[in-house]
């Protein structure tokens, strides 16, 4: 008998997708990249960007360059031609224009994705995570997934590890794969020491931005949950809300602004 991991709106299921691949439908979708495009949007927000727009490609966040937007990203770790800062949290805590334009290896891809399949999407990282815990517990009763980056398509050590974090503090019942990454988070005594362990981790340190782990791994320093607002044309609009507020409805197609 096959088994469909597809959950009907409205059932309290809290599910991870280890990788973008396994993306379903679920009324709400919960995005992790902690090293780093979900920490350096909530930064970039906590620190008073208005808005962070995520791309789904370098060429789109180029195409998306105006005055007063910043233009930051990586493409395997390093930043691209053309961009003005690379993916470091540290980068975005001092706003250099009103709105940042963000795209990543991972992050910015699986952002977008998720909003192809739920009408309500979050960004978490440890930076966020008690706030982000406070607004999923809004969301009582609905199907919540936790949608892992990942690394290249494949499971990404340090995302699970916040899935876990993420699962473990929310009512309801749990898949597999929820039950799998709480497992991962107990494996781990301290957030760094799972960040340090993953191979994301080995990749940073081996382009001499180990400084980035560390401030990663910070937890619960800020009370920002960055939410999609709308989404179309291959990026999605990002604000934030403050820890305990649900997430708004996505606005597809709506470009206004932009």
């Amino acid at each position: 008998m096959a088994f469909s991991r597809r959950c009907p709106y409205g059932a309290r299921v809290i599910d991870v997708a280890l990788t973008p691949v396994d993306l379903r439908p679920a009324r709400l979708a919960v995005v992790i990249d902690v090293l780093r495009a979900t920490s350096t949007a909530t930064q970039a927000l906590a620190s008073g960007y208005r808005r962070v727009l995520v791309a789904e490609t370098i060429e789109r966040a180029l195409e998306l360059r105006t005055p007063g937007r910043v233009l930051a990203g990586e493409r395997q770790g390093i930043k691209p031609p053309g961009f003005d800062q690379g993916n470091s949290p540290a980068e975005a805590g001092e706003p250099r224009g009103h709105e940042l334009v963000l795209a990543t290896t991972n992050g910015g891809p699986a952002v977008v994705a998720a909003t192809r399949d739920a009408p309500q999407v979050m960004l978490a990282c440890l930076l966020n995570l008690d706030a982000a815990i406070r607004s999923l517990r809004t969301h009582d009763g609905e199907d919540v997934l936790i949608v892992c980056s990942g690394t290249d398509g494949a499971v990404a050590l340090e995302d699970v590890y916040v899935a876990g974090r993420l699962s473990a503090a929310l009512p309801g019942e749990r898949s597999d794969a929820a039950r799998v990454a709480e497992a991962v988070a107990r494996a781990f005594g301290t957030p760094l020491d799972a960040l340090d362990a993953s191979s994301d981790a080995a990749r940073l340190r081996a382009i001499r931005l180990a400084k980035d782990i560390a401030d990663c791994a910070v937890e619960s320093t800020l009370d920002v949950v960055p939410a999609v607002t709308a989404a179309g044309g291959g990026f999605a609009t990002v604000c934030a809300v403050a820890g305990g507020e649900p997430a708004p409805v996505v606005d597809q197609g709506d470009t206004v602004g932009v």
